[in-house]
């Protein structure tokens, strides 16, 4: 007979829900007010099909690998030692892989719709972490938008249609490396040479070595080359398309170091690869190449970053909300506890703002794929996109060691719950695609070269002049924060750089101000859940009122509001 404690696990396990769908909160009412239409019956449909999938498919595919330690192994040579630089992969793998391409997720239009249609699937694949599959997707989507937006005729007839492809055995898949050792961060320091070719015209030959370069097994590879005689720095530098082999068979003039030992985002291969006079074809003009990697695939990436980190979000919550309802300590249910009541509601609101602000980002990348967007509506995309992948990708973090807590011992075990990996795959979430101080600094220098506060200043006013009550006690204490904080962002943009270290800590405060106003437009809504209104209550007391010593702080008076009727004592 089953002890007590066991059977209250099996009752937690039997719990979980079969697709992940369903779980976000609010996430269709989200979705409607930022698209700014109801969602139509076929595309609910859609996002909830592939809910299904990730969580029966998918995730139990992923356990495989991480349980069994079946992670990506280089074969450098065949058995006759010719060379082939290949990476092989555990079956599972390819189930995952399966299942993520059939989403059609390489195949949104890049448009208005297309964008929060991505935007969904991709949170919900983020479910499980990045699972060898995330990474993939994102850098294909971004070498997909760098070809479709700027590369020549011939090469989009080359390559598009392979990387639009729903079928993950014949679809093309992309990568990007950029990185080299001795720059990191800093790719006006890349050194790797292109040459033109002799024979093919039009075409370049590529040397030198890029140090971390994740989707080793791509079949394409945007690397960004410095063509000989350019000038130094990011100016200089071109953008280029590598496809892996010309032959299907001998690599391309590149040669895989070895694979890197990451902490998180284990099923993903990542390596170290030299190229020799690997043949490459040119994305745009050559004098362009670092604003096309800027412009198409990191910000491609560092808006994907974000979705997956409030993909990462939505897990950690659902794991550690069913386990507090199910879990027994000391003759109850630990969801009883008021320290666990609130480190639940503090996840789900943390997990509510992320999502709030990269929704909002995701209306902007939209208008900008329409070609609809204002040109203030361009600034603060460019703001918003590193700024929120900056914050984003730090509160996974703490999300997922805080449900870990909740779990207790159990949290930390790799085969009890997925959140070791979450969180393993979270602090690497966290460097991918610039760390924290590049990311503000990279802000840094838009808004002095740009002038982006003034346009996210009118845009912050404009969505708290849209609430049905723009004079509440909490739009108002935004407001009063957001003009404070203007006075003291434009003394540290007059600083020079050395002495100028407080901008992080207002950037930070000032997506504060911008993902509670997210919330705030998020509750007004006549189909947001009762719980939303408390979460941006919560949120704003939180973050937005100053520290004072009291026990307990004002904003746990929420607790029992943000956690709702499924936890109702």
């Amino acid at each position: 007979m089953a002890q007590p404690g066991r059977n209250d696990l099996l009752q937690w396990r039997e719990a979980k829900p079969s697709n992940y769908f369903a779980t976000v909160l609010d996430l269709e009412s989200v979705l409607e007010l930022r698209m700014g239409r109801p969602l139509d019956l076929s595309t609910t449909e859609d996002f909830s099909s592939f809910g299904l999938r990730v969580a029966t498919v998918i995730e139990p595919a992923v356990q495989i690998l991480e349980r069994n330690r079946e992670f990506p192994k280089l074969r450098p040579y065949d058995e006759l030692g010719v060379p082939i630089d290949e990476i092989e992969f555990h079956p599972a793998n390819d189930v995952a892989a399966r299942a993520a391409w059939a989403s059609g997720m390489l195949a949104t239009r890049l448009d208005f719709h297309g964008a929060f249609e991505l935007a969904t699937k991709f949170l919900l694949l983020s479910h499980v972490g990045e699972g060898g599959q995330a990474c993939p997707i994102v850098c294909t989507i971004g070498m997909r938008r760098a070809i479709e937006h700027r590369a020549s005729g011939a090469i989009k007839d080359l390559y598009l249609a392979g990387l639009t492809g729903t079928d993950a055995s014949s679809a093309l898949r992309g990568s990007q490396f950029l990185t080299e050792v001795q720059g990191g961060s800093d790719v006006g320091a890349n050194v790797t040479r292109a040459v033109p070719d002799e024979v093919v015209a039009g075409a370049w030959r590529i040397s030198g070595e890029k140090w971390f370069c994740s989707v080793a097994d791509a079949d394409l590879f945007a690397v960004t080359a410095r063509p000989d005689g350019a000038l130094p720095g990011t100016k200089g530098l071109a953008c280029f398309v590598i496809p892996r082999s010309l032959d299907g068979v001998s690599p391309n003039g590149f040669r895989l170091r070895r694979l890197k030992d990451k902490l998180g985002t284990r099923a993903l291969a990542s390596a170290e690869i030299d190229f020799d006079n690997a043949l490459a074809f040119p994305i745009g003009e050559l004098d362009q190449g670092f604003n096309i990697a800027v412009s198409e695939l990191l910000n491609t990436s560092r808006w994907l970053n974000a979705v997956g980190s409030v993909g990462i979000m939505c897990r950690s919550y659902l794991e550690a909300s069913t386990f507090a309802r199910h879990r027994e300590a000391f003759g109850v249910v630990i969801a009883t506890y008021p320290a666990v009541r609130e480190q639940l509601a503090l996840i789900k609101a943390e997990t509510a703002a992320a999502l709030a602000s990269t929704m909002a980002l995701t209306e902007l990348v939209g208008r900008i794929d329409e070609g609809a967007a204002s040109p203030k509506e361009i600034a603060v995309h460019r703001f918003l996109v590193n700024a929120n992948k900056y914050v984003t990708s730090i509160a996974a973090s703490d999300i997922v060691h805080r449900a870990i807590e909740i779990l207790g011992g159990n949290g930390t075990i790799e085969d009890f719950s997925p959140l070791p990996r979450l969180y393993r795959d979270a602090v690497v979430f966290e460097s991918w695609e610039g760390t924290h101080n590049v990311l503000c600094a990279q802000v840094q220098r838009d808004c002095i070269r740009l002038g982006l506060l003034s346009p996210v200043r009118e845009w912050v006013l404009n969505e708290l002049s849209m609430l049905s009550a723009p004079d509440s006690s909490g739009a108002q204490r935004v407001k009063t924060i957001l003009e404070s904080l203007q006075e003291h962002l434009t003394t540290s943009l007059m600083e020079p750089a050395p002495q100028s270290a407080n901008f992080r800590r207002q950037l930070t405060t000032l997506m504060d101000v911008i993902q509670a106003t997210c919330l705030l437009r998020e509750a007004d809504q006549a189909s947001a859940s009762d719980e939303k209104s408390a979460i941006a209550a919560l949120f704003i007391e939180r973050h937005l009122v100053p520290d004072t010593i009291v026990t307990p702080p004002v904003w746990t008076r929420h607790v029992d509001e943000v956690l709702g009727a499924t936890f109702a004592l």
